[in-house]
């Protein structure tokens, strides 16, 4: 028999209430040995409970929702039930101070929950915890949610002693209640964002073309003998502003401080630009590098090709909503930039896993830099960002101050270490792979890429062990 303590105070019984929720948690019948019960401690967790859900809703809006009344209901329907199962086992137990306790267990551990989600999204917000938690949160909180109901009819029926059978058929059919209302209240938080369905306007469906002829005819042309740089920037994803900004900012950098004003394309996909830049997708990535191939001198000049955006293995992101682009692969990438007849060429990326990429695009002509190992992940990418990681590091520090582009991986791998180091993830380990003629004419070519003489780096040069750096076979 369940033998509940008599109330004493507010305080004393919201402290016991509060450990027997705790208790609950690891699924311990000592929560029932401490709970106090009472109409006041009901109503207090109820409207904490809401309070708690009610600002993690909110902050998983990203603070941009409006509130949604049927969201409140549908929340406020667990606790109902709760104390429709405490009347049922009153009445079974002749316990009738018993009533309240499922209610008040429930409220106390679903609002203990509801405040650690919301310190989680938080931090989330802030962009302080990996990325890979945004895959892995929907499910630990479903987890969450469905634990907190179950733990209740769990410790009730140890305590009351139940036949297995019993046990067993209203743990599956609570189990499976819970999974099947979750699913189906998803569309029903408190706070829910305004759903607009994306579009491209007229304006910006007809300029497109005109965008990027324009973009490409202006591309100059090299001069003979004359070694030249050209610069092609792409941002792949179009959802989060990190990867405009970032192009359009080492776009920038390249045509003042590397010279390569009238010898630069950038491709951008972002809703802001439809109507100023060409968007960035397979066709028009092709396009590009072909008209550069044309207009360059292939034994003199050389390409800087940066492409950054979210990725996975052998997948670099196009997104462009509602326009449906497909992604790039390392075997189309390598395609085009044969078809281009582009010699010369310098080729970063940064994604996640990016350095998957470095077998299919390695060769002797071709230097190729990734932001990461190809089964690792890359940080940074934000809309409160204006650079990555990577971009950060090796564009907007190290290039800044360096004669070199070995010189500059070196100082931006050993720089976005440190921040993963803080950050507490997983290191990125940017990678490294020079081809052999590539090797042996970079310091030339950097020489009119560094508005000052270029240091000449040696083969042997010592690297820390954060970076990978290796020489590319024919």
């Amino acid at each position: 028999m369940i033998d509940l303590k008599p109330s004493i105070n507010f305080w004393h019984d919201l402290n016991s209430n509060q450990r027997a929720g705790l208790w609950l948690f690891l699924g311990s019948r000592k929560s029932l040995q401490i709970v106090r019960p009472s109409i006041v401690q009901l109503l207090f967790w109820g409207i904490l409970g809401g309070a708690a859900n009610t600002l993690f809703s909110w902050l998983s809006t990203g603070t941009q929702g409006y509130f949604n009344q049927q969201g409140l209901v549908s929340y406020a329907l667990w606790p109902f039930i709760a104390l429709i199962v405490g009347i049922f086992l009153s009445q079974r137990v002749n316990n009738a101070r018993l009533m309240l306790v499922p209610a008040i267990l429930w409220l106390v551990l679903d609002t203990h929950i509801a405040i650690l989600q919301s310190i989680i999204q938080y931090l989330l917000v802030l962009d302080l915890l990996p990325e890979f938690f945004y895959d892995y949160l929907p499910l630990v909180f479903m987890l969450f949610f469905v634990w907190q109901s179950l733990a209740v009819v769990w410790v009730f029926a140890r305590e009351l002693q139940w036949p297995w059978w019993e046990r067993a058929l209203i743990m599956v059919g609570t189990l499976i209640t819970l999974m099947v209302w979750q699913t189906s209240a998803r569309d029903q938080p408190i706070f829910k964002t305004i759903t607009t369905q994306p579009s491209i306007s007229e304006k910006a469906f007809y300029a497109q073309s005109r965008l990027l002829n324009t973009e490409l005819e202006q591309v100059q042309l090299g001069e003979f003998a004359q070694t030249k740089w050209y610069f092609l920037g792409v941002a792949g994803a179009g959802y989060q502003d990190v990867f405009k900004i970032e192009i359009e900012r080492i776009k920038q950098q390249f045509d003042t401080r590397f010279a390569t004003l009238g010898r630069s394309v950038e491709l951008v996909n972002n809703p802001d630009t439809w109507t100023e830049a060409p968007i960035a997708s397979k066709t028009s990535i092709e396009q590009a590098l072909n008209r550069i191939g044309q207009q360059m001198n292939p034994e003199s000049d050389v390409l800087f090709l940066y492409m950054t955006s979210h990725g996975l293995a052998n997948q670099f992101e196009l997104s462009n909503d509602p326009i449906d682009l497909d992604d790039v692969d390392p075997k189309w990438l390598r395609d085009v930039l044969d078809k281009s007849r582009i010699r010369w060429k310098v080729i970063v990326i940064s994604a996640c896993y990016s350095g998957s990429f470095i077998p299919a695009l390695q060769s002797p002509d071709t230097l190729i830099i990734t932001a990461s190992a190809a089964d690792r992940a890359s940080f940074g990418c934000s809309n409160e960002a204006d650079y990555t990681y990577f971009g950060r590091a090796l564009f907007e520090m190290a290039m800044r101050d360096n004669t070199s582009l070995k010189a500059s991986f070196k100082q931006a791998s050993e720089t976005v270490a440190k921040w993963e180091s803080a950050q507490g993830f997983e290191p990125s380990e940017p990678q490294w792979v020079i081809g052999k003629n590539m090797e042996l004419m970079l310091p030339q070519l950097e020489q009119h890429l560094f508005p000052q003489k270029t240091a000449i780096t040696t083969a042997t040069e010592q690297i820390t062990p954060v970076q990978t750096i290796q020489t590319a076979q024919p």
